[in-house]
């Protein structure tokens, strides 16, 4: 029988709270829950705030707005939060998510000079998500650039569900960051092929293709925003989807919550887009060109 997405459960659409920055975690709360969104991704990071599950669950209960997703302190910035030991970085983001009622934690894969933890780092991901209902998300990135050439700053590739040093299907759970997708001038829609089922989280945010990881609003950059949104919808996507995008440019609150109030009516609007009969504002998605 032929799949109708009109009948396709309504895909939630979350907010970062790194998309709020310079604001802090507390305001992330705010205005997700003023613009409507479905629930916010914490970003643990410098923000003491977002490193005390207790706190985030006084805000979750305050605003009413639901916490979806934990991103562990996984960037060099945060490579001191919690703790220095990256396992128990992962064990305490999984007790703040089974705390918060959030069903992923998001993470990325090894730095390259983490070497203990990136030889047992697919073992042990495999581990930790055979322990708990917690789905442990693993991100795509991208290299760096330095004088014409590739120089990949993780283990064992930034490409984690198609490197040439991995093998697709690898892992339990994956996240597909549009913005990343942009900086490592990948494919976003051959890399959501190749997630497959197991895609289970996106960070949904658009990019030009340069060096830098822009995280532009969506639909302000050269990524298919639109495209892979309508295909999440189309293949009844049970995972989220969270607005990560850059407002520290914004030149004050009003301008942000305008930025991202676009960000949810652009996500919401592709993903209902899907179930719209043909001729009625939607268009079909080509794999072979995307955007």
């Amino acid at each position: 029988m032929a799949h109708d997405p009109s009948h396709a459960p309504r895909v939630a659409v979350g907010l970062s709270t790194a998309s709020v920055y310079p604001e802090g975690t507390a305001a992330a709360f705010e205005l997700a829950g003023k613009l409507g969104y479905d629930g916010v991704e914490v970003m643990v990071w410098t923000d003491p705030v977002s490193q005390d599950p207790y706190a985030l669950l006084r805000l979750s209960q305050h605003y009413q707005v639901p916490i979806l997703a934990v991103h562990a302190p996984c960037l060099l910035i945060t490579q001191r939060v919690w703790t220095t030991d990256p396992w128990a970085k992962l064990q305490r983001a999984q007790f703040a998510a089974e705390l918060l009622g959030a069903k992923t934690v998001v993470v990325h894969p090894p730095f390259r000079w983490q070497r203990d933890y990136a030889r047992g780092f697919r073992r042990g991901i495999e581990q930790l998500a055979g322990e708990t209902d917690v789905r442990f998300a693993v991100e795509n990135m991208f290299p760096l650039r330095v004088r014409g050439r590739e120089i990949s700053a993780y283990q064992p590739s930034w490409d984690v569900a198609g490197g040439a040093e991995t093998d697709a299907g690898e892992y339990r759970d994956y996240t597909l960051d549009l913005s990343h997708a942009a900086v490592s001038q990948s494919d976003a829609l051959a890399m959501l092929e190749a997630m497959g089922d197991r895609l289970s989280h996106v960070h949904m945010a658009d990019g030009t293709g340069l060096t830098k990881d822009e995280h532009l609003i969506p639909g302000r950059g050269t990524q298919p925003c639109a495209e892979v949104l309508r295909e999440l919808a189309a293949r009844r996507f049970d995972g989220t989807v969270i607005v990560e995008v850059n407002t520290r440019r914004a030149l004050d609150r009003a301008e942000r919550e305008r930025d991202l109030a676009e960000a949810l009516a652009f996500c919401r609007g592709q993903l209902a887009a899907a179930g719209r009969p043909s001729g009625a504002g939607s268009r079909p998605i080509d794999h072979a060109t995307p955007d």
